[in-house]
């Protein structure tokens, strides 16, 4: 296919797209993560698990049928900007860039430490600074090539959380001889279901929501898709089996397996599932699936944040030289500075991990709930102008507009405003507040440059 300008190529395929959005949800905050989740809620944290999965399965059903009538690399940026305003899809789409770039460094940081584990005379920082380079070269090649490393990264995943599951399954039907099965005493002992109260449950909500952001990578992977509607209509439809399968269905079977105040919890709880059947070096297959995870996000992070790039600079939002684009069709001066800023990041962990690294990491802390709030409002406004001006392209439509969409927009908003009453989380809420509008308050100083500068240059044109 011949480069026409500075377009992206459309070579993603459908397994392409569905692999990349089950990637987007399977990290390791599912591997790891959890179990601190389960440690303090309870058996009740599938609930918790449960109801930020439904506000998930809402907001993908919204972006899906967004994305199907105009698929765009910049995603909910772009359909911001045409529902709430220029200012909005240039504001969410610096602070998505940003979000990403903290995860880049934190996942490259914690790869390193991985392998960092198996070869003790490596420093951490040069192996963060490979893995990083590696997946970088990955995006550089093509988009295509992207594509595959996901696929495989998230087989290798939905594969292992698989085995994990049917591991768990079998030791509480009995069918491994030697150990006794738990049965359902885990659920009802040790303080009963909701040991810490039923406000627990909302307090896992708002920890929870957090390990579903990713699955948006979909919508933005569309743009670059052969057959955009049928690959956003598979990856959307498929977000409901994937969250009860993987995330409702797994953390189901932890609690039911494990005393939910156990403190191997919060080590893995899925390394202990593996020391009960006496698989051995159970801590090492872990480290591996972990690392994978890692190796996945760090690559949807590189491809998202450079798509994200350029389609803010195809609107003037950033500088014109993010549209340059090779002749495999990826743009590379975006993925090159992603890459960069990302290991600037990485670096401020290893110089000053408890002030300037953390202060970036709190105040990319909330920046997943703004994304959901933007992409809710943003569908609530270009609904009604679609059902107005042409309905008939509304391939996909958001069950029970416009009430389930108002209610999604309130409790978001009411999980956000929570997070200025919880103490691990008020420092997230106000820094991410801060920047955001450090964000808004950027946009309209160059926009009033942009419009100076189209002032001057008008003059300049009437006088000569």
């Amino acid at each position: 296919m011949e480069q026409k300008g500075n377009e992206l190529q459309k070579t993603l395929k459908t397994r392409h797209i569905t692999m990349i959005s089950i990637g987007g949800i399977i990290g390791a905050g599912l591997f790891v993560g959890s179990g601190a989740v389960i440690n303090t809620t309870g058996p009740g944290a599938v609930l918790s698990y449960a109801i930020a999965g439904l506000l998930v399965i809402l907001l993908m059903r919204m972006l899906g049928e967004m994305a199907i009538v105009n698929p765009d690399s910049g995603s909910f940026a772009t359909y911001a900007r045409e529902a709430i305003g220029p200012w909005a899809g240039y504001t969410i789409g610096w602070l998505y860039w940003f979000f990403w770039v903290i995860v880049i460094a934190i996942e490259a940081t914690a790869g390193g430490a991985i392998v960092h584990g198996w070869f003790p005379s490596l420093p951490i920082w040069a192996i963060s600074l490979f893995l990083t380079l590696l997946l970088t070269l990955t995006n550089v090649y093509s988009v295509k090539s992207f594509g595959e490393f996901e696929y495989w990264f998230s087989m290798i995943k939905v594969v292992s959380i698989i085995i994990f599951m049917c591991i768990g399954l079998a030791i509480l039907f009995g069918f491994f001889p030697g150990i006794k099965s738990p049965g359902l005493s885990n659920l009802t002992q040790h303080g009963g279901f909701l040991p810490k109260g039923i406000p627990s449950i909302f307090v896992g909500i708002i920890t929870v929501i957090f390990s579903f952001f990713g699955s948006e990578i979909a919508a933005i992977a569309a743009g670059e898709s052969t057959n955009p509607e049928k690959s956003v209509v598979k990856a959307i439809n498929s977000v409901v089996i994937r969250i009860l399968l993987f995330y409702i269905g797994s953390v189901a079977i932890l609690v039911t397996l494990l005393p939910w105040n156990s403190a191997d919890l919060l080590k893995s709880p899925y390394v202990t599932m593996l020391d009960m059947v006496g698989i051995n070096s159970a801590a090492q297959i872990m480290n591996i699936v972990v690392l994978i995870s890692v190796l996945s996000c760090l690559n949807s992070a590189l491809y998202t944040n450079s798509r994200m790039l350029f389609s803010l600079a195809k609107r003037g939002d950033a500088p014109k030289f993010l549209l340059k684009v090779s002749k495999n069709g990826v743009p590379i001066p975006a993925v090159l500075l992603s890459t960069i800023a990302a290991y600037v990041c990485a670096i401020f962990n290893f110089v000053s991990p408890d002030k300037l690294f953390l202060f970036l990491v709190n105040a990319s802390g909330a920046i997943a709930l703004l994304v959901y709030i933007v992409i809710a409002v943003s569908h609530l406004r270009l609904r009604i102008r679609i059902e107005k001006e042409n309905p008939e392209v509304l391939k996909m439509k958001m069950w029970l507009f416009p009430y389930l969409t108002y209610i999604t927009i309130a409790v978001m908003v009411a999980i956000l405003v929570a997070m200025a009453f919880i103490d691990s989380m008020r420092s997230q809420f106000f820094l991410t507040m801060l920047i955001a509008i450090l964000v808004v308050f950027s946009y309209f100083i160059s926009n009033r440059k942009k419009v100076e500068t189209k002032d001057v240059k008008r003059n300049e044109v009437h006088e000569a």
